[in-house]
């Protein structure tokens, strides 16, 4: 049996962002403070953010980030989904600790674990241990918090394949129930429609995030299996969504939204991207 690496190698630094410290740093912190975004009312609890390559939605990332930068968090739960199929309905990384040109970061293995055996004492499924995955749309997240936060963090890595609306509120309660009393930041990682036309996708984009808006888990499922909105994460956002109300969230805050012919300037199939806040 191979051994696992104590950190994950990043399989995406150098392509889907820059892979030189200084270069990253330059590019995210222009993104977050490009971007100007409304008072945010209450308690921050969670965002929700991009995951495509940086020259893509990394504008629109920007706005999430800018939220939380100069703040401090103990845990930030990342929720992504899994774009590579594996059987598994809920997973998680085998690593200690994820590699990123600004540094490693660190995974809490114990609350982890504290998950792991609720969920299963609770409901008898389990989270799935993967390495050497090269899943880009939760990892993309970590140079934004590193350069957004003001001191380090550990995470809590969620990858959620599942697509069942009892198991994804059950586990996101659990979650809750784990990080209760601890300073946490949830963050959605999910990208919207994928190759319509630009009309098209303004629709279907317009839809979803007001579902996000109205702190709706169940409108972002209904959407999805419905075809009338889409998110590739969308179950990471039903995840965070309910964790957050589990939380005591009151409210979203949509921040900006865009699509990848901003950057193409090709309108015939594209990309969306949306950022939002989440907040008590």
């Amino acid at each position: 049996m191979p051994t696992i690496q104590a950190v994950r190698p990043s399989p995406i630094a150098g392509s889907w962002y820059p892979g030189n410290e200084k270069v990253l740093k330059t590019q995210v912190n222009k993104f977050i403070d490009n971007a100007s975004t409304p008072e945010i009312p209450g308690e921050l609890v969670g965002l929700i953010s991009p995951h495509a390559g940086y020259i893509y939605s990394g504008p629109t990332a920007g706005y999430s980030y800018r939220c939380v930068k100069g703040k401090s968090y103990d845990l930030v739960v990342v929720a992504s989904p899994l774009h590579e199929y594996l059987p598994y309905p809920l997973i998680t990384s085998a690593h200690d600790s994820y590699s990123t040109p600004l540094g490693n970061v660190t995974i809490d293995r114990e609350l982890l674990e504290q998950l792991n055996a609720t969920i299963q004492e609770k409901y008898h499924y389990r989270l799935i241990s993967i390495a050497n995955d090269r899943e880009h749309s939760l990892e993309i997240q970590l140079p934004f918090l590193q350069c957004a936060l003001a001191s380090p963090f550990s995470l809590l890595p969620l990858m959620i394949r599942a697509d069942d609306p009892e198991m994804l509120q059950q586990f996101a309660v659990s979650l809750a129930e784990v990080i209760r009393g601890k300073k946490v930041l949830l963050v959605a990682s999910t990208d919207l429609s994928h190759f319509f036309t630009l009309t098209q996708a303004e629709i279907l984009d317009k839809h979803m995030l007001s579902q996000i808006q109205a702190l709706s888990p169940e409108g972002v499922l209904h959407a999805e299996k419905e075809n009338t909105g889409y998110a590739c994460g969308h179950g990471a956002v039903a995840v965070v969504l309910w964790a957050a109300k589990a939380l005591g969230a009151k409210q979203v805050t949509l921040l900006h939204h865009s699509t990848s012919a901003d950057t193409t300037h090709d309108q015939s199939q594209v990309v969306g991207y949306g950022a939002a806040v989440i907040s008590k």
